[in-house]
C-alpha cells in the first residue's frame, strides 16, 4: 500500500486528487492539508510514502515545506512530489534544490499521475530524460554556485563520469552504452555517487552536477580527473 498525503490550498484540487487516488487499488490518501505548515505537520504525523505538495500556498510555501521535510532525519523515507501549474519554472528548480524527488503538472493525465506515484514510491526520481534535458538548459545558463561544497573529491573517476552523464539526461541504459558497461553497473555507480553526496535521488544528483561545476555550459561533456587505481571498483 502506497500512502499519500495531499497538500494544496485549493479544496477542489485536494478533493480531486483524493477521489482519484482512493479509487486506485494499492494507494491510500492518509490526509490533506491546506498550506505548507499544515502539510509538514501532516507528514510528521502520518509518515506517508509520498507527499504531493503544491508549490505556491499561503502561510508556508511548498518549497519551504519540502525543505523542512527533506531536512528532518525522521522523514527520510518520505518523498516529495511538487505540484505546479507552470511547468519548469523557477519554483521547480528551487524545489529540487530543497529536496523534492520530482514534480507534476496539475493537469497531468490521471494515468500518468498514478504511474508517477508508483515510480517515486519505488525510490526513483520523477525526472525523465526529457525533463532532465530541459533542466540542463536552465542550469547551463547560470554560473556554478561556488558556495556549494563540491564533494567531487569523494567520488571515483567512474562515479564522476556517470554523474555527469546522468546530468546530461542519459538513462542508465544510455550511460551503460556510452561507457561500455552493463546497465546494472551504471546503476551501481550512480547509487554509490548518491550515497557519497547525500543525494536523496537522481534529481538531487543532477542538481549537484551543475551547482558543483562538474557539468557546465563551457564543458558540455564532463570533467573527470584520474583517480589512483582502485581494485575494488571491478573495472
Amino acid at each position: 500500500m502506497i500512502r499519500v498525503a495531499v497538500v494544496d490550498d485549493q479544496a477542489l484540487m485536494r478533493a480531486g486528487f483524493r477521489a482519484l487516488l482512493d479509487a486506485e487499488e494499492g494507494i491510500e490518501v492518509v490526509g490533506e492539508a491546506a498550506n505548507g505548515e499544515q502539510g509538514v505537520a501532516l507528514v510528521r504525523a502520518q509518515l506517508p510514502d509520498i507527499a504531493l505538495i503544491d508549490v505556491q500556498m499561503p502561510v508556508m510555501t511548498g518549497i519551504e515545506a519540502t525543505r523542512r521535510i527533506a531536512a528532518d532525519p525522521d522523514l527520510s523515507a518520505v518523498r516529495v512530489v511538487i505540484l505546479t501549474n507552470y511547468g519548469l519554472d523557477e519554483y521547480v528548480f528551487e524545489a529540487l534544490r530543497a529536496g523534492a524527488s520530482g514534480f507534476l503538472l496539475k493537469d497531468t493525465d490521471p494515468a500518468d499521475l498514478l504511474q508517477a506515484i508508483e515510480i517515486v514510491a519505488g525510490g526513483e526520481a520523477l525526472l525523465s530524460p526529457a525533463i532532465t534535458r530541459t533542466l540542463i538548459g536552465e542550469f547551463v545558463s547560470r554560473p556554478p554556485d561556488r558556495s556549494t561544497p563540491s564533494g567531487l573529491e569523494h567520488l571515483t573517476r567512474r562515479e564522476r563520469e556517470v554523474t555527469a552523464l546522468a546530468a546530461r539526461g542519459l538513462t542508465n541504459e544510455e550511460i551503460a552504452a556510452h561507457m561500455v558497461i552493463s546497465p546494472f553497473t551504471a546503476k551501481t555507480h550512480i547509487s554509490r555517487a548518491m550515497t557519497k553526496l547525500g543525494a536523496r535521488d537522481r534529481a538531487q544528483l543532477v542538481v549537484f552536477a551543475y551547482e558543483s561545476g562538474l557539468v557546465t555550459a563551457r564543458a558540455p561533456e564532463f570533467r573527470c580527473e584520474p583517480d589512483p587505481p582502485d581494485r575494488n571498483l571491478g573495472r
